[in-house]
């Protein structure tokens, strides 16, 4: 679809300004990355999905949705582990909006589930929302899948991802120890079971088998405020660097390549970037994506 097909069947120039209409018919051919910046993130979260067509080019009514955000540690929205609760609930509410039967939020938590799901804000955020699941992981749930790749062969996957017809992979942008950064590419594994440590032998390579069997439809990068060191988990806010921005793409590998410059880094820097670029399953050269400031 060339890039006034794509603006005339989705609607998307009646809501975008004028400006940013030029800009994106100017920009070069590639898929396109939507960054808005601003202190209200419910806003700016809206803007980044319009500016990629709109949830519902994603999302059709009677879809199950998974929403799939890092809940992973037992920290406040301000300590930058887990994506911020208010991202999450404007990205569930698109879904609503766009005719989602239900909507699904989890993560399997390195910390106690419990405190996790509490202390991160997300629970609270979505307490309320009719048709909207946010559940802790159930064990029995994870599923062995083929997935014939270049490290992992088969590996244990949470049924309710497989089974959902749309995935919308919500991480947040952060250091982390052993990758480098942690963004879209490695939230994939919050639903991975079995024993995650194992992957750290090939992690990159790990993660491109698992990302080419379970694909994000859209991904969504919340850096309102990233963590710059002593990442996964962090807990010290002086690593915390507030950026009030959100991120969005429906190319996985994109979005992952322009969050990596917030932390001054080149998407080469990342293996886990270059590991999926090379198995296809998106864009790391910046010059070949339309970067949309909204």
């Amino acid at each position: 679809m060339d890039r006034r097909t794509f603006l005339k069947s989705t609607g998307a120039a009646a809501l975008l300004a004028p400006v940013l209409v030029q800009e994106l018919l100017a920009a070069p051919a590639g898929p396109v990355v939507a960054v808005a910046e601003g202190r209200d993130y419910p806003a700016i979260t809206r803007r980044v999905i319009t500016a990629v067509g709109g949830m519902g080019r994603y999302v059709k009514p009677g879809d199950t949705v998974v929403v799939k955000p890092n809940i992973g540690w037992d920290r406040s929205p301000e300590q930058a582990a887990n994506t911020h609760p208010a991202v999450v609930r404007a990205v569930v509410e698109e879904c609503l909006a766009a005719g989602a039967k239900r909507v699904k939020v989890f993560d399997y938590t390195c910390n106690d589930p419990r405190r996790c799901y509490l202390n991160s804000g997300i629970e609270q955020a979505l307490k309320g929302l009719k048709k909207v699941e946010c559940k802790q992981i159930e064990m029995e749930r994870f599923k062995m899948i083929a997935l014939n790749g270049q490290f992992l062969k088969e590996w244990e996957l949470y049924d309710e991802a497989l089974a959902a017809d749309v995935f919308i992979n919500l991480p947040i942008a952060k250091h982390h120890g052993l990758s480098r950064l942690t963004l879209g590419l490695k939230n994939i594994m919050g639903v991975m079971g079995g024993n995650r440590g194992f992957t750290h032998r090939n992690l990159a390579t790990a993660l491109a088998d698992v990302n080419s069997r379970l694909k994000s439809h859209l991904t969504i990068i919340d850096a309102t405020r990233i963590l710059t060191a002593h990442g996964p988990q962090g807990g010290n806010l002086a690593d915390v660097k507030v950026l009030n921005t959100v991120i969005a793409s429906a190319d996985i590998v994109a979005a992952d390549a322009y969050a990596t410059t917030l932390f001054g880094l080149k998407p080469a820097d990342i293996a886990v970037t270059v590991a999926a670029h090379k198995r296809g399953l998106g864009e790391m050269d910046l010059k070949r994506i339309r970067v949309v400031r909204v």
